[in-house]
């Protein structure tokens, strides 16, 4: 059961559960699952039509079994998810999670397929016949009846089925409008053909688009009869499959986890299920493998691809000691490494199930077409009685009556305001996990839109948030930088101190593949730094004292003005370079800083760090707005005076001090470095960890938001239209039908084209 403890809050607390609710076919469907579930004390429901799943937030007194029989009082089947450890993530449309379950979501769509292919079969001839008057051989009508009538009883049994279920309810969806309009056209088809005088040899009949006015003998409606399931049904079947595409990010998640794992222990390695791995084992990870989980390098040393972890697509090296993400493929050499999460816990894991809830959640234009829809229905069914007695009223014959009355039943459709946010958001929020953007909700990717000033933290967020080497300035005549940073390296090598590890490691990875050269005689020179003698040189590597050189006077007043330390290599008694350590700007956050200018967004610095280091790194990414020394409490005061001053603020940070003030945000943010705490507390984690996807995220909400408005105004804008074009006889039932489908497969592909969206530069927005 996929049951979490809740925040709690002043008079109870809540527990949230995940159902897979089958059975729904549109947005009336979902207010009435989400109403029932709400008739229980303490209980509220969010369903989404597009995942097939209802997240239920409800006491503890109330037990799942409860909320599970609630649903299928509403005439719907519910089930609990499976377990985490042994679910995969989600992401078919309407489906649940597991392997089993998911072979039993493939033998429903071969049903479908079949289904659908039977009734083509049946109701190709009858259409070909119905619409061409010259291929209408003697006593055509009664081989279209009897093509018609299974595909009555057969193809939309499953319609009828949810109808009856519905009413016994006292409910009404969009399978009680299909089934009237397919029950009526053809009780009026066998009326006319058995009573009307139809059926008589020699009978013709011209189609028309528009319906046409009554005639001496009654037209019958065999064509509308059958093109009612044909196309809802291939419809739905291409609908199925497109939604099912809006969760294949999802499903690529889960493809990345490994069925099997080499362990290796006392020096033998034997073959087991992942699930079997735990915490601690050492696995081996060889070339062009997939890390079977969250681990630490033991031994051996590779480039590792986490481009469909974390949207990164440069390989990290890794050695001992670094860490290495389940999904992660080998492109290098033998690993050997810890496991130090497995199951739930890995970082994978918490994607895919951050990915998940926030395809659970709706967004507030979402709400108001649920609302609506959930009157949808018996409007429209007043309305088809209203259409019926209004024509007969005014004197019409039965035949244009019942034609309208048919053609209002079929045309219109509630599925499209059902699937316009859901599948929006799951293509969205995919596509985001591919790139490196983990969004918890669609109330995120609405703040997001809407954001004009965002709070970034200075160290591990603007800058790397570990020392390393700035600048080498050499003095000119001498060794270039490179060879005097290779001497300095190899005297680094015995330090400990942070300064001298940077150096080192710098130093190492200018020269790849080369190994340092060995120090002899190496010293600690206390207070002042550290000396050796390598290659029959003396290298002294110390704190800069006043009297250098003109070019390295001038290093050493650009380090101090960037707050960076200036590091002295003296060789043989010679001063030759100067060497600057320091907590450097990460390379995306020029290019970051930039684009959330252009895009109406105010950049402001919050550091607890000293003014210096804060300001500098402040001009060099041209932000005006920088505080410095601020404590916790501090910045989330600075974001409570941005929202009181009229902006809707975003808080980018990385640590435990950031966590009060990006939950006090209108939006948090955290890097997907950074700790658990700030995670938790943000409302989107920037996994590949890079300040520029602050900026692709801001860009994807703008475009997802875009997408859900026009899908709204297409199905709100189809309804409006086409239902009185079919009150006044303006619609063939056979073209409401097919007009009916078609609007759910636009409102879905729209929704896919947010699959393939690529980050752009942002014009410059004009204020």
């Amino acid at each position: 059961m996929d049951t979490e403890p809740a925040p709690s809050g002043p008079v109870t607390t809540t527990v949230t559960t995940d159902l897979t609710v089958g059975g729904m076919t549109c947005a009336a469907c979902v207010n009435r699952v989400e109403k029932k579930l709400g008739r229980l004390e303490g209980v509220t429901a969010s369903v989404n039509l597009a995942t097939g799943r209802a997240r239920v937030e409800h006491p503890p007194d109330i037990g799942a079994q409860e909320l599970v029989a609630a649903v299928e009082k509403a005439g719907y089947t519910a089930a609990l998810p499976p377990p985490p450890r042994e679910a995969r993530p989600a992401g078919d449309a309407g489906g649940p999670t597991g392997t089993g379950e998911d072979e039993g979501e493939g033998e429903v769509a071969r049903q479908e397929r079949h289904r659908l292919v039977v009734t083509a079969l049946l109701s190709v001839p009858v259409l070909v016949v119905s619409m061409v008057p010259a291929l209408q051989f003697l006593n055509w009508q009664w081989l279209c009846f009897a093509l018609t009538a299974p595909v009555v009883v057969w193809s939309a049994w499953p319609f009828h089925v949810r109808a009856l279920r519905g009413l016994r309810h006292s409910a009404a969806t969009m399978d009680t409008l299909v089934s009237l309009g397919v029950v009526a056209s053809f009780t009026w088809s066998t009326y006319a053909l058995f009573l009307g005088g139809a059926g008589e040899p020699g009978m013709e009949m011209a189609f028309s688009l528009v319906p046409g006015a009554a005639t001496d003998t009654p037209a019958i409606y065999l064509e509308a009869t059958v093109s009612v399931p044909l196309f809802v049904l291939a419809g739905r079947f291409l609908e199925a499959r497109a939604r099912r595409g809006t969760g294949e990010a999802l499903r690529s998640l889960a493809r990345l986890t490994a069925k099997e794992v080499s362990v290796r222990e006392n020096g033998t390695e034997r073959l087991v299920p992942v699930e079997e791995l735990t915490v601690g084992q050492v696995f081996v990870v060889r070339p062009g493998e997939r890390a079977a989980t969250d681990g630490e390098v033991v031994s051996g040393s590779s480039a590792v691809d986490l481009s469909l972890v974390t949207g990164e697509s440069e390989p990290v090296e890794v050695g001992p000691g670094s860490a290495v993400v389940g999904g992660a493929v080998n492109a290098g050499g033998l690993l050997l490494v810890r496991a130090t999460a497995v199951g739930a816990d890995t970082q994978l894991a918490r994607i895919a199930q951050l990915v998940t809830d926030a395809q659970a959640g709706k967004a507030k234009a979402q709400r108001l077409a649920d609302r609506v829809a959930g009157f949808f229905v018996p409007v429209v069914l007043a309305l088809a009685v209203t259409t019926l007695g209004f024509w007969l009223g005014a004197g019409a014959d039965a035949q244009p009556a019942v034609t309208a009355c048919v053609a209002v039943l079929v045309v219109a459709c509630p599925c499209a305001l059902g699937l316009a946010t859901p599948t929006a958001l799951m293509a969205a929020t995919g596509r985001g996990a591919q790139i490196g953007l983990l969004v918890k909700g669609p109330q995120a990717l609405e703040g997001l839109q809407h954001l004009d000033a965002v709070v970034l933290d200075k160290t591990g967020t603007l800058t790397s948030g570990h020392m390393s080497v700035a600048r080498v300035t050499a003095v000119p005549g001498g060794p270039d930088g490179s060879a005097v940073l290779r001497l300095a390296g190899a005297v680094e090598q015995g330090s400990e101190h942070p300064l001298g590890r940077a150096i080192a490691g710098h130093a190492r990875r200018e020269a790849p593949g080369a190994a340092l050269p060995e120090v002899r005689g190496f010293r600690a020179l206390t207070g002042r730094g550290v000396s050796g003698r390598v290659e029959d040189h003396l290298v002294e590597v110390l704190a800069p004292g006043d009297d250098l050189p003109g070019p390295l006077a001038e290093a050493l007043s650009v380090a101090e003005s960037a707050a960076h330390t200036p590091v002295l290599v003296r060789v043989d008694g010679v001063d030759l370079a100067l060497i600057e350590v320091g907590d450097v700007v990460r390379a995306g956050s020029y290019r970051a800083v930039d684009r959330l200018r252009r895009l109406g967004v105010r950049p402001v610095l919050a550091t607890g760090d000293r003014e210096a280091p804060a300001r500098a790194v402040a001009d060099a990414l041209g932000i005006d707005d920088v505080y410095a020394r601020r404590s916790p409490e501090d910045k989330a005061g600075l974001v409570r005076e941005l929202r009181e001053q009229g902006y809707r603020v975003a808080v980018v940070g990385d640590g435990v001090n950031d966590a009060a003030a990006l939950a006090g945000a209108d939006l948090g943010i955290a890097m997907g470095s950074g700790t658990d705490v700030a995670i938790g507390a943000a409302d989107v984690t920037l996994s590949r960890g890079d300040i520029d996807a602050l900026a692709d995220a801001v860009q994807l909400s703008r475009h997802t938001l875009h997408t859900i408005r026009t899908n709204l105004v297409w199905a709100f804008g189809y309804n409006v239209v086409t239902v009185p074009l079919a009150m006044v006889g303006l619609l063939n039932p056979m073209l409401a039908a097919a007009a009916m489908s078609v609007s759910s497969l636009l409102v879905v592909g729209n929704s896919l084209r947010l699959r393939a969206w690529q980050p752009a530069p942002a014009r410059r927005r004009i204020r």
